[in-house]
């Protein structure tokens, strides 16, 4: 198995957020929109029924986002944060001057970041990632990016992630 199809890397504080979501959007959310949509169509028309055409998309959306959940959630290594050993894996608070510029990005799945958290993520499936993942502190590589240019990266910090 390949770094890139590897199975994605949760705190255990992100796995029981997403688990609570995961009951709240398959039981009462999806019974809610369920109603709404009942109430919709009681009003008449269907064609013309915004109400009606909303809660359907809301319920796709809904039901998207189980899937989502449920797939990440089985799939999902759940533990204690990596080791502070300076090498880049998921659950690392990477430092990296990335084309001269110099940036700070969560490595791993965007699911480990709490909503309030506002740093960036980069998953280990992005080109980036792929790139980075197990390179170490001083490391100097290149990457393709999607457009084709090959940027050069450098490590110059990797840390546990701290929620």
């Amino acid at each position: 198995m390949s770094n890139t199809d590897s199975a994605p890397w949760l705190t255990q504080e992100a796995y029981d957020r997403l688990k609570q979501e995961l009951d709240q959007i398959s039981g009462p959310g999806r019974q809610e929109i369920i109603d709404r949509i009942e109430q919709a169509r009681e009003e008449g028309d269907l064609k013309e029924n915004g109400g009606y055409h909303a809660a359907r998309e809301e319920q796709s959306k809904n039901e998207g986002r189980i899937i989502e959940l449920k797939r990440l959630l089985e799939t999902a290594q759940v533990g204690a944060s990596p080791a502070d050993n300076g090498v880049v894996e998921p659950g690392m608070v990477v430092e990296a001057k990335i084309a001269g510029d110099l940036e700070a990005f969560l490595f791993g799945n965007r699911e480990i970041a709490d909503d309030k958290d506002s740093i960036t993520v980069y998953s280990e499936r992005s080109p980036l990632g792929a790139a980075i993942q197990g390179s170490k502190v001083g490391d100097k590589l290149t990457y393709a990016a999607p457009n084709g240019k090959d940027i050069a990266v450098e490590i110059v910090s990797a840390k546990p992630y701290k929620p």
